[in-house]
């Protein structure tokens, strides 16, 4: 079939050794890595890949960008205000980092531990080229040539959203993860979080995407337990 202006054959692409497994996946990396998408939503249930997927793609272009940004807000399960935890402030929002630390840990595992990308990654760490990181620490910085990641962003605010886009520079592309359907902070609903609200109110736009992935690719007993429970 010939190609128009609303047609385009997208074609699988392995980065990092991270390779689509569906065709909403297929897509998702494909605006990943275009340069003149600027702004991603990526949605679905826990298990589609969106923030695997995501990292995956920043790190096949960290030629392209400065740094690399990965940060998710801290919402506490069970209102658990974060000055009873116990330690500094880094001790205290480690565990609200760590599903960003598996999933680059899942990368890393693809590799041999002397591999090409091994290096790459450990030298973009050391560089602090490769920064994960609580989403408060992000506020006042203005981003620029940066590839931002905000994981968990159905826990946010319209306010909140406006205010981490507004910290786009020349040259950033963000793209929010989230899950409409599970949703931790008690302030919020599938229909009033910020997510929900810049997907609706950046429709249309040239340099803004949504993908919406829907079938669980991270084992059997997470599917079921998604569409089950």
């Amino acid at each position: 079939m010939p190609q128009t202006d609303s047609v385009k054959r997208v074609e699988k692409e392995r980065c990092f050794g991270i390779e689509p497994r569906n065709a909403e996946q297929t897509f998702a990396m494909n605006v990943l890595l275009d340069d003149n998408v600027k702004l991603i939503a990526l949605t679905g249930k826990s298990g589609t890949g969106k923030t695997l997927l995501a990292l995956a793609a920043a790190l096949h272009k960290h030629e392209t960008y400065k740094q690399i940004l990965l940060a998710r807000p801290i919402v506490a399960l069970g209102n658990r205000d974060l000055g009873y935890l116990p330690g500094d402030e880094k001790e205290k929002v480690a565990p609200y980092m760590q599903p960003l630390f598996d999933n680059l840990n899942v990368i890393k595992h693809n590799f041999s531990y002397q591999g090409k990308e091994i290096r790459i990654l450990d030298e973009l760490q050391r560089n602090n080229q490769l920064v994960i990181e609580a989403l408060a620490y992000i506020r006042g910085r203005s981003l620029s040539e940066t590839f931002f990641i905000v994981d968990e962003a159905q826990n946010l605010t319209p306010h909140e959203i406006k205010t981490i886009i507004t910290r786009a520079g020349e040259g950033t592309k963000i793209v929010l993860t989230g899950d409409v359907h599970q949703i931790d902070s008690p302030y919020l609903d599938m229909f009033s979080n910020g997510l929900v609200y810049m997907i609706d109110r950046m429709k249309g736009q040239d340099i803004f995407a949504h993908i919406n992935l829907v079938k669980g690719e991270r084992s059997h007993l997470s599917e079921l337990a998604s569409n089950l429970l």
